[in-house]
């Protein structure tokens, strides 16, 4: 990684220097490495695993000072006591010039593939800025307008490739290089754990659940995504270029091998659908089924749990049971969805049922779900006509493959050395063990 100080200037903002910089070499984080915060000074006697925002809220926000700091976050950007950092920060005294809200918006209102457009935040006065759907270019004016020359990044996503907030913070980090404002990550757990699992994208099907090729479920916080982003792909979106400063402030006490349930972190839903932590677990795999004609859930108490259509009985379950899959048990399911698909309308399905968290595999379940639907059930199983399974999976081979005739071991078999590949090459950016 680059050794440059923060404030280096550039030809659109000269930065006064924050501490120092925070991409703290993998090797070295359990050694009491230190960057714009110090994980030692952070909330002490408190839980064994604190946050990136609580390191540096127990600091008064001091590596802040001085600067004119824009923070893209959400809901799920909250210290300890659920106090949202927009609202801690600007109690302070260390108050943003801006806010920007991802999909869902600033403040959490919006439903699936909607936001809150720009407006004044009532409680604060912050301008806040629409995020979602922005271009790199678009995002720099609304950096250039509110004068923001550091961009703090503090949202909890859920480990899915498709999940937007992954690739709206790479276009605010594409529109950071392109402004010359530093960059910062208020890192958080991921809650489905560190390993890597599923296919890679495809470049050619980039849109924006998926920018990049990256894995499915790559099993990397966002300050490790952001490390590998500055480094192997934003040079090729900018002219050779990447960041001018890039600081992450990592998760004290964090091991790759935890998931949600180990953290003792208040769950805060990161959108509207995501209701639990299991749900997060089983949402790299069940959100696929946005791209056939079946229910994904939406509209249910446990959407990505509850799968199912009209004219789907009690058959999936039991073949599905008889597969003996890792971690999930499934049971025969009745539902009304209130709205999405089928709304009002009485569906047959399943709901997914954990029963070991730490062996389930979310995607080979899912694929194997989406065989054994579209064998059972042929004059109800389909794909959306819009082909959005290919841009979920990231190319169109699972969907070309299934109306073939694969076996769900098939289909998994065939991204086997693309992940293998992946795995390798993630491992430089990592920085939990």
């Amino acid at each position: 990684m680059r050794t440059l100080p923060f404030g280096t200037p550039t030809q659109e903002a000269v930065m006064a220097p924050l501490s120092r910089r925070a991409l703290i070499a993998a090797t070295a984080l359990g050694a009491g490495a230190a960057g714009l915060a110090d994980p030692a000074n952070a909330v002490p006697g408190r839980d064994r695993l604190v946050t990136g925002a609580d390191v540096l809220a127990a600091q008064g926000w001091r590596p802040l000072a001085g600067r004119r700091t824009g923070v893209l976050t959400n809901p799920t950007g909250v210290l300890h006591d659920l106090t949202h950092i927009v609202d801690a920060m600007t109690a302070s005294g260390a108050r943003p010039v801006a806010a920007f809200g991802p999909e869902h918006g600033f403040r959490g209102t919006s439903q699936a593939g909607g936001s809150e457009g720009d407006y004044t935040d009532p409680r604060t006065g912050i301008p806040v800025y629409d995020a979602y759907g922005a271009s790199a270019d678009q995002l720099a004016a609304m950096y250039r307008k509110a004068g923001v020359d550091t961009v703090v990044f503090d949202i909890a996503g859920v480990g899915a490739r498709f999940y937007t907030y992954t690739w709206t913070m790479y276009v605010a980090m594409l529109a950071a290089v392109r402004t010359g404002a530093a960059f910062v990550v208020l890192d958080r757990p991921n809650p489905i754990g560190g390993q890597a699992y599923g296919p890679l994208l495809d470049p050619r099907f980039a849109t924006g659940v998926g920018l990049k090729p990256i894995v499915q479920q790559p099993g990397m916080t966002a300050g490790e995504l952001a490390r590998m982003f500055d480094a192997l792909f934003l040079p090729g979106d900018s002219g050779g270029r990447r960041l001018s400063s890039l600081d992450i402030v990592p998760v004290r006490g964090y091991r790759r091998a935890m998931l949600f349930t180990d953290t003792g972190l208040p769950w805060v839903p990161p959108s509207p659908n995501m209701p639990t932590g299991d749900t997060a677990l089983l949402y790299p795999g069940t959100c696929m089924f946005e791209g056939t004609l079946l229910s994904e859930g939406r509209g249910t108490t446990r959407p990505f749990e509850m799968i199912g259509a009209p004219g789907i009985d009690w058959r999936w379950a039991q073949e599905l049971n008889a597969m003996g899959l890792p971690g999930v048990r499934f049971r025969e399911n009745y539902t009304v969805p209130t709205f999405d698909k089928f709304a009002n309308t009485t569906c047959g399905g399943v709901q997914v049922h954990l029963t070991d968290r730490r062996q389930v595999d979310a995607i080979s379940t899912a694929v194997a779900m989406i065989v054994t639907a579209r064998r059972l059930y042929p004059s109800v199983f389909g794909w959306r006509p819009d082909h959005w399974i290919d841009d979920l999976t990231g190319s169109s081979r699972l969907r070309t493959m299934v109306d073939a005739g694969a076996s769900a071991d098939e289909v998994v078999g065939a991204w086997h050395t693309e992940l293998e590949h992946f795995r390798k090459r993630r491992e430089p950016f990592l920085l939990y063990r």
